[in-house]
């Protein structure tokens, strides 16, 4: 079961120590990433992100629902490589998995200009060790979950026909 996490925060510098933090629970295998960034919103509402492209041990299926969940979370353009009925299928999909149209709101809640968010998607949290090491940065955690069987479907819907 794959994890998605959002940590929101009023100042971007923070997030980013949070986003080093994460890196480094990734390298004490804390948490196994599937995808990590931090979404930042400048003064006039320009939305930027930053991710990592150094997390380890990510396949191929969980890079592309990585990059569709990310997409239709924070509405960015980029997410043109499905269209119409294609995209209709996987929002309707991805609603059924845990990110509805409620958390994205709550997301989109988070991310007022000047503010920033850490963006992770982890296939394994040690949620106690997690917890302690990210204390310190505070924010407004959001999590949800995507079952395995829900990221294979997605994966395969990403593919598209054989």
């Amino acid at each position: 079961m794959a994890e998605l996490i959002v940590i929101g925060y009023d100042d971007p510098q923070v997030a980013e120590q949070a986003y080093g933090t994460v890196q480094e629970l990734q390298r004490d295998y804390v948490v196994h990433l599937n995808g990590l960034a931090v979404v930042s919103v400048d003064a006039d509402g320009s939305t930027h992100v930053d991710t990592d492209s150094r997390v380890i041990g990510v396949s191929a299926a969980s890079g592309a629902v990585w990059g569709a969940i990310f997409g239709l979370l924070f509405l960015l353009p980029g997410v043109g490589l499905l269209t119409g009925a294609a995209l209709g299928g996987l929002v309707g999909k991805i609603s059924k998995s845990g990110v509805d149209d409620g958390f994205r709101r709550q997301v989109a809640d988070l991310l007022k200009p000047g503010s920033a968010a850490v963006v992770i998607m982890a296939s394994k949290v040690t949620d106690d060790k997690f917890t302690v090491a990210m204390r310190p940065h505070g924010g407004t955690v959001l999590k949800t979950s995507l079952s395995d069987e829900d990221e294979k479907e997605l994966a395969e819907q990403l593919a598209g026909p054989q």
